[in-house]
């Protein structure tokens, strides 16, 4: 059972994982204690070259893989699994080994105890200037690393929501995030698997509902308003447009996954209405 859920899983994951989380240079992201010890050794950035270019990619993995660990350890213990996502994201993202070692450590650093969780978030936020596309983009990453086991528990749901509200979504915003992603997840399965839709094959009619849904929108949603939806949705997650501010080569991969579904959700629906 468990092959079958991590192989979907993983499968989905690398395949939509969406890591532009860049902003401006913040230098409050650690407890004075774990930011000190840090710098010291160079921090994320000295893997990187190219000055402020390299402080927005320390900035996104350490606030990715802390914010993932913290949330793994919510239920009193990481599981295997849990780590497995983690390491796995880092494989697919392309991290030479001291860049997983730092990434590690940082996943580590958001087991701890006095891991200033609250505090993280709003120098991350601070950090982008509250743009709320790369805001959604790390709530999406966080639920998605969450549900690497098949299901999100109560207190994985909770810190969740609490990220959420830190970074400025409100509680139906975080329900929609929520529904979306569950529905993409599905959508994905059954493409992997074949039960979508082929030329000679229509689509189900479950397919066809999670398409919907990946989009943003219902089955009732009028023609023009669909097209609307993916279009923003395009605009937003697309990996040009994801270059054109600041993407680095290990997110593109992920990217172009992300972009690939809502295609495929468009097509799927296209081809239901025409």
């Amino acid at each position: 059972m468990w092959g079958k859920v991590l192989g979907t899983f993983f499968g989905f994951l690398f395949g939509r994982f969406i890591g532009a989380i860049f902003g401006l240079y913040v230098g409050h992201l650690f407890d004075r204690s774990m930011r000190s010890d840090f710098e010291q050794k160079g921090g994320f950035s000295r893997f990187f070259a190219g000055g402020s270019a390299s402080d927005r990619q320390a900035i996104f993995f350490h606030a990715t893989f802390s914010v993932m660990g913290h949330i793994a350890k919510s239920n009193g213990r990481v599981t295997e699994v849990h780590i497995q996502a983690a390491n796995m994201l880092m494989e697919h993202m392309g991290l030479k080994d001291n860049q997983k070692k730092e990434a590690q450590e940082a996943f580590r650093e958001g087991k701890l105890a006095g891991f200033n969780f609250e505090s993280t978030l709003k120098d991350f936020k601070r950090s982008v200037f509250g743009r709320r596309e790369i805001l959604q983009m790390f709530v999406e990453i966080q639920i998605q690393a969450a549900y690497s086991d098949g299901v999100i528990q109560p207190q994985e749901r909770k810190l969740l929501g609490a990220v959420g509200k830190t970074l400025g979504f409100s509680d139906a915003d975080m329900k929609a995030l929520f529904k979306r992603w569950e529905a993409e997840f599905r959508f994905h399965q059954q493409k992997q698997q074949g039960n979508g839709h082929s030329r000679s094959q229509p689509a189900s009619k479950e397919a066809l509902e999670d398409a919907y849904k990946v989009l943003g929108v219902s089955s009732d949603t009028p023609e023009a308003e669909v097209k609307k939806a993916y279009k923003k949705q395009m605009n937003q997650h697309h990996p040009d447009k994801l270059v054109s501010k600041g993407l680095p080569p290990e997110m593109m991969e992920l990217a172009k996954g992300k972009a690939q579904d809502i295609q495929a959700a468009y097509d799927m629906i296209r081809q239901k209405v025409s």
